[in-house]
């Protein structure tokens, strides 16, 4: 049996006991998160390596010992980790998305009061992880929320929206594994396939020219973008119509293989777009000098 088989069997197996999984995490999935990280890395200057290096020694003061976070890819999956302690963490759970329904106007500033949706936070922890004034311990706790959310801003369905919780409410087939839902997919078996499928590594340095094809703008920009890319194509790729124009989207469907197969391009953007950005917020971040004022979308 050859490797695309098996890993092709090893995904199905994975997706078909996910399915039997009593709730489903909303972030982006453990394998793009790192995987954006990785690209940030090989993409941030080296001034900003070592503040990184430097400020992860600051990680027992945190008070998580189960999370590991030494490096910049533990840093991409250490806000997800902080789920299994709620009475602690839970207030940070709502700041992981902010969807907006596709079929209205995108509105940034929507729903996010005092700060509590994934727009204004990673506004909020790249400033505090630039304030060199502030203890080692915070800073780096911004750096974490800093990058996860990134990456959660990326996937399409932590912005757009059609009343199923970004598709958690969509029962959906992946291929011939069947109970899943379509948040779950672009979450997990998707972006992992969409990565390891690609002809070249997605982790790597990437041009000037590249970087700034695929870097730049805000987060309100992202999150627009997402939306988009859930009202353009995630919801007519599932259910064959346009989400906004006829009777109501079905509660469950299927992703056929020719479905995933033209979903693998826009998962690979989205992935190589999060860690582009996430290496100029970064290098922005460890750079001498105050963060100047963000733009107001």
């Amino acid at each position: 049996m050859g490797y695309r088989a098996i890993r092709h069997g090893l995904l199905t197996a994975l997706a078909a006991l996910a399915a039997l999984l009593p709730t489903q995490a909303s972030a982006w999935g453990f394998y793009a998160h790192r995987t954006t990280a990785e690209i940030a890395n090989e993409n941030i200057r080296p001034e900003t390596r070592a503040g990184i290096v430097k400020l992860m020694r600051a990680a027992p003061e945190l008070g998580v010992p189960d999370c590991d976070l030494a490096t910049l890819e533990d840093a991409s999956v250490w806000p997800d980790c902080l789920r299994k302690d709620y009475w602690r963490w839970g207030y940070t759970f709502a700041w992981h998305y902010r969807t907006s329904p596709v079929c209205e106007a995108y509105e940034p500033r929507k729903n996010c009061s005092g700060q509590n949706c994934i727009l204004a936070q990673i506004e909020r922890n790249q400033r505090i992880l630039a304030d060199e004034g502030l203890p080692a311990n915070v800073r780096l706790e911004a750096l974490a929320f800093l990058v996860h959310f990134i990456g959660d801003v990326h996937m399409p369905l932590h912005s757009g929206d059609h009343d199923d919780r970004g598709g958690n409410d969509i029962e959906t087939a992946y291929g011939i594994a069947p109970g899943l839902n379509l948040h779950w997919i672009w979450d997990g078996p998707l972006a992992e396939r969409a990565i390891t499928s690609s002809p070249t590594p997605l982790v790597r340095r990437y041009s000037a020219e590249e970087r700034a094809e695929l870097g730049g703008g805000t987060p309100a920009d992202w999150g627009r973008e997402s939306w988009e890319t859930s009202r353009d194509f995630v919801y007519p790729n599932a259910f064959d119509r346009p989400p906004c124009e006829g009777a109501d989207l079905p509660k469950e469907t299927a992703l056929t293989q020719e479905d995933i197969e033209r979903a693998i391009p826009i998962s690979q953007r989205r992935v190589v777009q999060a860690g582009i950005r996430m290496s100029e917020y970064l290098d922005a971040a460890f750079a001498p000098g105050p963060l100047p004022e963000p733009e107001r979308n």
